[in-house]
């Protein structure tokens, strides 16, 4: 099971981020992602929507595979798989919640930014890992660095921060990364103003370049 929703991920090669103000943007925003090519979702726990908008989206399009980011606490990874979350994602390697997340046979990929976090990280039995934030940290040139002494272990990464469709060719392109998470596809204010058509516009010419990759 894990393993499957690890594979399909990467092989999606891009995860749309977003951050709801309010559930009823949940729906419009999954078939505007469903529209553009895309049938997986990140939803942020960083607004008080998100659980709420996780289960409006694994109830009522279950074709989705939606999971939950920012998760910081062993409390909002309970809220996460009680909304109905596939998989969680966290900024950073917490080993209690890492530990929860196991124990309950959640799907779970932490972020890491060093070596030694990767490596805390391959001992705790992970190979599918977060590299946050990507851009400020170095970009490809610094993962690829990190990843050369890691690479027969099967690890690869799910690179956030900074990624845009100006650089997401490059991203895709390093063989470090499986997949993306990109916040642009999606905007604060694309939400706001239910710019459901200009989303899906963004996703398909995403979906275009993972593609040509």
């Amino acid at each position: 099971m894990n393993e499957n929703v690890y594979s399909r991920i990467f092989s999606r090669r891009i995860v749309p981020l977003v951050s709801f103000d309010d559930v009823s943007q949940a729906i419009p925003l999954a078939d505007a992602l469903l529209a553009g090519g895309f049938d997986s979702v990140e939803v942020t726990f960083r607004t008080t929507a998100a659980a709420a908008a996780i289960a409006a989206i694994a109830r009522e399009r279950p074709q989705m595979l939606v999971g939950a980011g920012t998760v910081l606490t062993v409390a909002n990874l309970e809220a996460a798989i009680s909304a109905g979350a596939k998989f969680a994602v966290a900024p950073g390697f917490n080993p209690k919640i890492v530990a929860a997340a196991q124990a309950r046979g959640l799907p779970f990929l932490p972020g890491v930014a060093t070596p030694t976090e990767v490596e805390a990280a391959l001992d705790a039995g992970l190979t599918s890992l977060k590299f946050f934030p990507a851009a400020p940290m170095g970009g490809v040139k610094f993962l690829s660095a990190i990843y050369a002494p890691y690479r027969h272990t099967g690890v690869k990464f799910l690179a956030t921060g900074g990624v845009s469709a100006s650089n997401l060719a490059e991203w895709l392109s390093c063989p470090a990364v499986g997949a993306v998470g990109g916040s642009w596809l999606a905007s604060h204010d694309d939400l706001a103003a239910a710019r459901w058509d200009a989303i899906a516009a963004k996703c398909a010419e995403a979906a275009r370049i993972a593609a040509s990759i």
